[in-house]
């Protein structure tokens, strides 16, 4: 069984190159060209809220699966530009272009994680070690104080898009979690990359200890 939504609307659509939103993460936003200027005018008269897709710098293509951002926080230039401050929602799928001019707007579906009924408290206490560690490798060797937020969430889907929401410089591995309706299988994948940016990391440090020993 799914906890998968039927829901359709139609939602404005940002895409954004190599930035793939979570949600419950922030996004701030510096918008500048005309064309989106017009739609963050009209989303902030209605709803507030738009979708985030990721386009791959290589090709130009634009992610099928995004998620949707809600603006809580606007200031307009005098040059007609934006500041604003916008945090993740749902996530969700496009099902059809309803237009491309002057911004996109797409079909979308919401989707969800299924339900499972795997142990994923044991499996987000592993991966929030292995974070802890990643952060204080870091810290040692940036010779500067590194600390979590004393607000990381607990429940493991929550977790889950908090880590995949602060990995850096790999928005092609984050837009596969994103699409990823597995809290489980994300889980995992997270523990893989975060233990292998640990072993690298532990590796320069032991370098650093034995240079500056």
């Amino acid at each position: 069984m799914t906890s998968f939504s039927v829901a359709v609307r139609e939602l404005p659509l940002f895409p954004l190159p190599e930035l793939v939103l979570f949600p419950s993460r922030p996004l701030p936003l510096h918008v500048f060209e005309f064309r989106y200027r017009i739609m963050m005018n009209t989303i902030l008269e209605n709803d507030r809220r738009f979708g985030v897709l990721m386009v791959n710098p290589v090709d130009g293509t634009i992610a099928n699966v995004g998620c949707c951002a809600e603006i809580v926080h606007c200031e307009k230039l005098p040059d007609g530009r934006m500041k604003m401050l916008t945090i993740g929602q749902q996530r969700f799928r496009v099902l059809d272009y309803v237009r491309e001019k002057p911004y996109r707007v797409g079909l979308v579906e919401w989707i969800e994680d299924d339900l499972t009924t795997g142990n994923l408290s044991s499996l987000a206490v592993d991966a929030k070690q292995v974070l802890m560690d990643v952060v204080g490798l870091s810290a040692k060797l940036a010779g500067q104080e590194l600390e979590l937020p004393e607000e990381l969430p607990d429940l493991p889907r929550e977790l889950s898009f908090w880590i995949a929401g602060s990995l850096y410089g790999v928005a092609e591995e984050q837009q596969a979690l994103l699409e990823l309706r597995d809290t489980q299988e994300r889980l995992r994948r997270e523990v893989d990359i975060l233990t292998s940016t640990r072993n690298h990391l532990a590796a320069r440090t032991a370098l650093k200890d034995v240079f500056q020993g």
